[in-house]
């Protein structure tokens, strides 16, 4: 039998954690473009990804996930499309503690819902820190659906990825038994 593989899309704010969420999963050395940052506004951190983080992971011998993480600045999200084409699901990985980024990222979900009608959860980062906003209040916050998955999400910790990545490969498997 061939091997299925599945394009899942992670994407999300600036600095939500895409890139350590797809380091933490990946049974490859991460294909990355990272960057320094040279604008002040954005030094939270000292690095961003300029066009896409490529993760593997090998579910069994008939099944392999490829992740595509995207850019988390407007002014890449040309590549967004791009990572787009192809994919059978994707993540919006929100950051549970900056609620500056919200707007920003339910403007990401939709994006990505318009480019494909594909199954997708939401995944609340950063769930370990003190200020972090509660799944439910997240939910209120970013206008969900109760039908939409929403996740608690640790973006560096592996359990908490595979779980996620779980979640989005069974609604993936239930909507193809569906199409069948």
């Amino acid at each position: 039998m061939q091997t299925q593989t599945v394009k899942m899309v992670i994407t999300g704010p600036f600095n939500s954690g895409k890139t350590a969420f797809v380091r933490s999963i990946s049974e490859i050395d991460v294909v990355s473009t990272e960057r320094s940052i040279s604008s002040e506004a954005e030094k939270v951190k000292e690095t961003t990804t300029v066009a896409m983080d490529f993760g593997r992971i090998t579910v069994d011998d008939d099944l392999v996930l490829y992740l595509f993480g995207t850019p988390g600045q407007r002014r890449f999200d040309f590549m967004w499309e791009i990572l787009s084409e192809g994919m059978l699901g994707f993540v919006v990985l929100v950051d549970s503690s900056r609620s500056e980024t919200f707007r920003e990222a339910k403007s990401i979900l939709e994006t990505f819902r318009a480019y494909a009608p594909t199954p997708y959860v939401v995944a609340a980062n950063k769930q370990d820190l003190p200020d972090a906003w509660t799944i439910d209040d997240l939910r209120i916050a970013l206008r969900l659906e109760e039908s939409v998955k929403m996740l608690p999400c640790i973006a560096n910790d592996k359990e908490s990825v595979k779980n996620i990545l779980l979640e989005l490969l069974y609604s993936i498997l239930e909507e193809m038994d569906e199409e069948v």
